[in-house]
């Protein structure tokens, strides 16, 4: 096989073309393969006409190619297989998902062995360095992955969701990470806390990721278990993946859509996410510190909540106005302070630089640092900022519906509720004033009280493909 020389028509030119074998349908077909910067053109070599056998694979969709000897020593060929997730139809419902195409193509261009499994190196070779050249480069793109090969530490909570993490894992995750050269060791968690214990010790040397498949809980325990470790700074940019398994899966979703992918749920997200796993691109993660009235300090990847949203991650589906409160802001004009630190003790008055919302009654707030709050709750832009979002008392049940409905298409801010505040800010406090009421974390109930908030740009790192 030989590079072709520069087309004239304005199409791809083919950095290599070559013929090989594959089986298809129980026979040997012959294909005509041809290697662009953005292709791999797939031609079955037919009497019929040009084109209606051809088949033309996204080299982005592509998650790992390789080359190998075959099980038979006595045989010369070599094998080239590649392996793509691109967008098809779905075979239920309208819209697109991912779907695993391979070609699996026996090399034999001559008798010698070793001098087929150096062509099938070559291509392999090829098609990875065009696929490299194809990654992103934008706003949080760190301009670098996960090696190959490569070594993973996967997490998995048997227990999240409706108890399906570990079959999702061996049926859908387990074949695409051998597929693209990563080696992974699998832990069960046992307990609350487990993963927070394990990591908070572990030899992080060990491992070029870690990769959690749950709700997004055990997240919040593995990111705090990193910033609990004497090395903290740098054990918080060890890549972090996440493959969803529980119940709410935002932070996946985040991810999806941050990817500019069609909107997936279920299983469909869980191939979406291993795919992104697959190829390895490394994103900044902004995470927040938390201060609690006990003086406990926690950081989050995703959102805290008062009100009702807390109690529906909690509690039940339930309606209540959860009383008075006074919360202040370190708005955008906060960033022409001194970044750090940004707040003070909990007993002490905040900044005077800082915006204080007037006291009275509210259903909600939610503090936001992903654009999703679930799979299908779709809730603010990611820009490094904390996104608040308040509503006062005095919204009927049927607007706060409405409200939830809107959130669900990123709508809730043209919804016309005329309760609702949205408010961008570095750093915010919440000071309660009912005696009795619901606050979460990341989805975990925390203790009730005076908490506030600072959020921390690309402190972590994130593995978003």
């Amino acid at each position: 096989t030989e590079p072709d020389p520069p087309q004239r028509n304005g199409s791809p030119r083919a950095q290599l073309h070559g013929e090989f074998t594959a089986a298809a349908a129980g026979k040997q077909v012959r294909y005509a393969v041809s290697l662009t910067d953005r292709e791999l053109a797939v031609q079955k070599i037919t009497s019929a006409p040009a084109g209606r056998n051809k088949v033309l694979l996204n080299l982005k969709d592509c998650i790992g190619c390789r080359a190998f000897k075959g099980a038979d020593s006595a045989e010369a060929g070599a094998y080239l297989s590649v392996v793509f997730y691109p967008f098809k139809k779905k075979w239920m419902g309208a819209g697109l998902a991912r779907h695993r195409v391979e070609y699996c193509f026996e090399v034999a261009l001559s008798q010698d062995a070793r001098t087929n499994r150096d062509e099938a190196e070559r291509w392999a070779s090829a098609i990875r360095e065009s696929c490299v050249r194809l990654w992103p480069q934008g706003q949080g793109v760190l301009g670098f992955s996960v090696p190959r090969p490569s070594r993973i530490l996967v997490l998995l909570n048997p227990h999240s969701g409706k108890g399906q993490a570990l079959s999702l894992f061996t049926s859908h995750i387990q074949g695409m990470l051998t597929e693209a050269g990563i080696a992974h060791q699998l832990v069960i968690t046992e307990r609350q806390n487990h993963a927070r214990e394990l990591v908070r010790e572990a030899d992080l040397s060990q491992w070029d990721a870690l990769v959690i498949m749950s709700g997004d809980g055990l997240l919040f325990e593995v990111v705090n278990g990193l910033m609990e470790r004497g090395d903290w700074e740098a054990a918080i940019r060890t890549p972090l993946g996440i493959l969803p398994g529980g119940s709410g899966n935002a932070l996946a979703a985040s991810i999806n859509h941050y990817c500019g992918f069609p909107p997936a749920m279920g299983e469909e997200l869980v191939v979406s996410c291993g795919f992104q796993l697959c190829r390895g691109l490394v994103s900044r993660l902004d995470l927040a510190a938390v201060h609690l009235g006990s003086g406990q300090r926690l950081f989050s990847f995703l959102s805290l909540a008062w009100g009702f949203v807390a109690d529906v991650d909690i509690e039940s589906e339930k309606y209540r106005r959860v009383g008075a409160a006074r919360f202040t802001l370190g708005t955008l004009v906060r960033l022409a302070c001194p970044p750090d630190p940004l707040l003070v003790p909990l007993a002490q008055p905040v900044p005077g630089c800082w915006t204080a919302v007037p006291e009275e009654d509210f259903v909600l707030l939610l503090a936001m640092y992903q654009s999703h709050l679930a799979e299908d709750l779709l809730a603010a832009p990611a820009d490094g900022l904390l996104h608040l979002f308040y509503v006062r008392a005095g919204v009927s049940r049927a607007a706060l519906l409405r409200l939830f409905l809107a959130m669900e298409r990123g709508a809730h801010l043209a919804a016309g509720c005329p309760q609702l505040v949205h408010v961008r800010a570095r750093a915010f406090r919440l000071e309660p004033l009912s005696p009795k009421g619901m606050i979460t974390v990341d989805g975990e109930a925390v203790e009730y009280g005076p908490v506030q908030v600072q959020v921390h740009s690309g402190l972590g790192r994130l593995v978003t493909g």
